[in-house]
């Protein structure tokens, strides 16, 4: 049995947020927008936007019919949106996503479902690059 103190958490602002997870479990139906600076774990129903600054995952029995805007992503289930990933967005064989894709890496799984438009974000670096590109072609 979870006691009051691990329930509500202990009240020391000093934790790591990353080690936090929310949970949305199946079964579960939330209509409104959902803020966090940590972790989701959604195997529930969302209707509404997500915006985490940190891992969200939709298990295989969760739905989000909603944009998605977060660090990290790994969709097994349902996603009808948007998604910003700052990162890294894993596609698992049984996600199906309806909607438009921006992230710097993509992960697709045989057997996902995919239908909207993919755009890859270059990484932020101070790197420069060098905008004379020449080509060489067979002919020469």
């Amino acid at each position: 049995m979870l006691k009051r103190k691990e329930f509500f958490g202990s009240g020391n602002s000093n934790e790591n947020n990353s080690e936090q997870l929310n949970r949305v479990i199946a079964g579960t139906e939330i209509t409104g927008d959902i803020v966090s600076n940590s972790g989701i774990l959604i195997e529930g129903d969302v209707i509404g936007n997500i915006s985490c600054s940190g891992q969200v995952k939709i298990g295989n029995s969760g739905k989000l019919k909603g944009n998605l805007v977060c660090v990290n992503a790994e969709i097994e289930g349902a996603l009808e949106g948007e998604l910003t990933i700052e990162n890294l967005l894993i596609l698992r064989s049984t996600a199906r996503i309806k909607g438009d894709i921006e992230a710097l890496k993509l992960n697709i799984e045989e057997g996902a479902f995919f239908e909207g438009a993919c755009v890859m974000k270059a990484p932020l670096s101070s790197t420069s690059y060098n905008n004379d590109v020449s080509f060489v072609s067979e002919e020469d």
